[in-house]
């Protein structure tokens, strides 16, 4: 589709021009959904699951009906795009601008191209990001992994003193986010946590990578006696002597994905909040995984992740913080 130019060649692209020739209006916007929803053609309930259904008369928002539980439904119905007035037109543009852009979209850029308010965007990319940590999995990575851990966050000295969460420098008052990346097929998994202590990472280490393999991490002391915890070739690379590459052992692998996530959190968002950090990860993660698929198939792949979710105005708002950093006392 795109014209050649300097980039990924394995892969094809869509330009902001050809993607509005495949979408000229909301009809075929909604064809799009449902054949990623409904790929053989059968209306099947999302409520109950019967392919009992038939078609209602033109023009209703539900343009469906269940024969087994009597309900109409679209292909709205158990995503997260349900109950949303916004045309499906504009959600597949706003899935082509969240994963053609790498470092994310703002909520504002998104107010301005879609033309609908900044409020409404940003609840559309708290919804989208939902579908994104649906497209994260919780698979196990298997082979080599490398293993590291970040801090996002502002600096203290730059906060009000009532916003103030730790003392001095470092990581004092940032959420720690861990993470992992297979050198096997380059798959990313990472995870908002209370801490970076031992228990925290052998437990993330033991839900997301495959005993029997080989582990890179950098020399911090939480990660001793892993190898044994988790029947894992432990490989260490030493920062702290200045070490950051010998042969096959480091760990530049994860951080070039914390590099794009804080090239996210500084260029474009500005601040991650707490309360919606764990999304903001997902996300980036997502991004990542899928990034050897082609555009349409990225969007595809986004389009399906938002099935089975839910998420209101309400919750994304007043939802609790997710492992933030506890303030000193």
């Amino acid at each position: 589709m795109g014209v050649n130019a300097p980039g990924r060649a394995d892969r094809e692209g869509i330009s902001l021009f050809e993607i509005f020739e495949m979408f000229p209006d909301e009809g075929s916007a909604i064809d799009w959904f449902e054949t990623i929803r409904w790929p053989d053609g059968t209306k099947w309930c999302p409520r109950c699951g019967s392919d009992e259904t038939d078609v209602v008369e033109s023009g209703r928002p539900m343009p469906y009906r269940c024969s087994s539980c009597r309900k109409y439904f679209s292909v709205r119905t158990g995503t997260v795009m349900e109950s949303s007035k916004l045309p499906l037109r504009k959600w597949v543009i706003a899935l082509y601008l969240c994963t053609t852009n790498l470092k994310g979209v703002s909520s504002m850029k998104l107010h301005r191209d879609l033309g609908i308010t900044q409020k409404t965007a940003w609840f559309m990319l708290g919804r989208i990001r939902e579908g994104w940590d649906n497209a994260v999995g919780d698979g196990f990575l298997e082979g080599s992994v490398e293993v590291d851990e970040t801090y996002i966050g502002g600096l203290e000295k730059n906060k009000p003193r009532s916003k103030r969460r730790g003392v001095g420098g470092g990581p004092s008052g940032k959420a720690a986010v861990v993470g992992a990346k297979s050198r096997e097929d380059g798959k990313v998994v990472a995870r908002v946590v209370e801490d970076a202590s031992g228990p925290t990472l052998f437990g993330f280490i033991g839900t997301h990578v495959r005993r029997g393999g080989t582990l890179y991490t950098d020399g911090a002391p939480a990660y001793q006696g892993v190898s044994m915890a988790h029947d894992l070739d432990h490989q260490v690379v030493r920062h702290r002597v200045g070490e950051y590459v010998r042969g096959d052992v480091h760990t530049q692998g994860v951080e070039s994905f914390w590099s794009m996530l804080k090239r996210g959190y500084h260029g474009t968002y500005h601040k991650m909040s707490f309360k919606h950090l764990k999304r903001y990860v997902a996300e980036f993660c997502a991004r990542h995984n899928v990034r050897d698929l082609d555009t349409i198939d990225q969007m595809a792949a986004l389009a399906k992740a938002m099935e089975g979710r839910r998420l209101r105005y309400a919750d994304l708002i007043e939802g609790p913080q997710v492992c933030g950093p506890k303030r000193s006392t």
